[in-house]
């Protein structure tokens, strides 16, 4: 458990909870729906706890890569819960940053993300600056927004 700040955030999607899944927790499905913000995703490990991922981001998601080990994952309850271990434009102030996604069911084919970042300051200065915290939410809500946009255009993938 991270000690020290906590952003929460939550999103509608026009997407259901189950379709985002799917391809939350695919590599190929998230590479193939995030064309734009996501050059390649690698996998070490089978996508439960202990498993690594590195994404390779675009140029227009800001480059450079970020990796993130997977501490938790529960499909039934759609939550995933991985430590940041590197990248990212905010990661170099923090010592530690965890994060969870859940995916929630809002109606008929909609569905409620909610993203809880647990950080640690590496100076123990308290909070993120405003703008650094848009910044690290900004990046979650664009790779979210990608993939609702993708489902949206393609309604019979991952159904």
């Amino acid at each position: 458990m991270v000690a020290g700040c906590v952003i929460t955030e939550e999103w509608a999607l026009a997407v259901s909870a189950d379709r985002m899944w799917k391809v939350t927790c695919s590599n190929e499905a998230l590479h193939k729906a995030c064309p734009g913000f996501i050059d390649a995703v690698n996998m070490e490990g089978d996508g439960g706890p202990g498993s690594v991922t590195t994404l390779t981001l675009s140029a227009a998601a800001g480059g450079g890569m970020m990796r993130g080990l997977v501490v938790a994952r529960d499909d039934a309850a759609q939550v995933l819960r991985y430590e940041v271990l590197e990248g990212g434009k905010v990661r170099g102030q923090l010592k530690s940053q965890v994060n969870e996604v859940k995916l929630e069911a809002a109606g008929d084919g909609a569905c409620l993300a909610k993203l809880r970042v647990e950080y640690e300051r590496i100076d123990d200065g308290g909070g993120l600056a405003p703008e650094d915290k848009a910044e690290l939410v900004g990046s979650y809500l664009g790779m979210l927004k990608a993939v609702e946009a993708y489902l949206v255009a393609n309604p019979t993938e991952y159904a």
